[in-house]
Formats: C-alpha cells, sequence, structure tokens
C-alpha cells in the first residue's frame, strides 16, 4: 500500500496507474457520469483504500476508494468524506464501503 501526504496526491498516483475514472455514490451503487454507468455492490472491487484526516476542521477528513471493475474493465476512484456516505445509500453498498472504512 502507499503512503500519502494529501488527497491530491493519492488521485494523481492512482491516475497514473491507471485509475482513470470518477465514481460517485448513488442509492444503490456507484456511478460513473462520464460513461453513464452504474454498478452494484457486487460487480465492483475496492482495491486500495486511503484515509485522509483534516488538519483543522475534522470535517474535512475523506476516504479515496480505488475502484476496479470487470465490467467494461474500469478503474477509477470513488472519494468520499467520513461517514457522509451513511445517509441515503442501500445497505449492501454502506456494508461494502464499511469493510474498508473502517479496517
Amino acid at each position: 500500500m502507499h503512503i500519502y501526504d494529501t488527497l491530491t496526491a493519492a488521485v494523481a498516483d492512482l491516475e497514473k496507474r491507471g485509475y482513470e475514472y470518477d465514481f460517485n455514490l448513488a442509492q444503490d451503487c456507484i456511478e460513473c457520469k462520464s460513461l453513464d454507468l452504474q454498478l452494484m455492490p457486487e460487480e465492483f472491487e475496492i482495491e486500495e483504500f486511503y484515509r485522509f484526516e483534516g488538519m483543522t476542521d475534522p470535517g474535512d477528513s475523506a476516504v479515496i476508494y480505488a475502484i476496479s471493475s470487470p465490467v467494461g474493465n474500469l478503474k477509477g476512484v470513488l472519494i468520499d468524506a467520513y461517514g457522509a456516505y451513511a445517509e441515503n445509500i442501500s445497505p449492501e453498498l454502506l456494508d461494502k464501503l464499511k469493510i474498508h472504512h473502517d479496517s
């Protein structure tokens, strides 16, 4: 696993390593708006994840997930604030992210 000082550095390195797409959370899936694609929890894997703590504001804390999927042979990143994903998403998606968030 790599060590990054900033979220920006993590994103830049992951992009260099082929994680080229941006994923966002939806209610029961993650979506890639640039491809108009939705992936259900069973259609993607979390290859790596990194936590970033807010230096002055705990509200600035975030997790970046390196995502891969055999659907379209895609790799990309999902960035989310700590705890924010817990609202309004399915239990299946929450479980998939929580396994890595709480590790």
